[in-house]
């Protein structure tokens, strides 16, 4: 990979989809998608989203309106499934698994629905792969 971030969807979804196929072809640990904190698309003073693919599963923090939304976005997505949930009684929201067992360009649109659906996202963000 030569490209590690991207702002328009069409280019998301390709550097997802690149960075997935990187990570599974590695046999690496973890992926690691963040929003650029001044792509300015995420309320004050919150610390932006982040999206990690781990194999065949898809970790993401979320609130418990974001978690509702993370339900309905799987509506869409019937081969992905939550797997765990984890509500650590120190933090604020839910550890959410979600099982992946889906091509590079299935997870990469799933990874970017996620950004805009259920983190609420506008159009414009910045993402960085942050590790591969």
């Amino acid at each position: 990979m030569t490209r590690f971030d991207a702002a328009t969807e069409t280019e998301r979804l390709k550097l997802f989809a690149d960075a997935a196929t990187a990570h599974r072809s590695r046999s690496s640990a973890v992926m690691t998608v963040d929003v650029d904190p001044d792509s300015d698309v995420t309320d004050g003073g919150e610390v932006p989203p982040w999206i990690q693919l781990a194999g065949t599963e898809v970790v993401l923090d979320c609130t418990d309106a974001e978690l509702e939304r993370l339900k309905s976005l799987l509506g869409s997505f019937p081969e992905f499934r939550i797997d765990e949930l984890v509500s650590p009684e120190d933090a604020e929201g839910t550890n959410a698994v979600v099982t992946a067992r889906s091509d590079a360009n299935r997870v990469a649109g799933f990874i970017e629905r996620a950004f805009r659906e259920v983190y609420g996202l506008e159009d414009g963000y910045k993402a960085w792969v942050t590790q591969i």
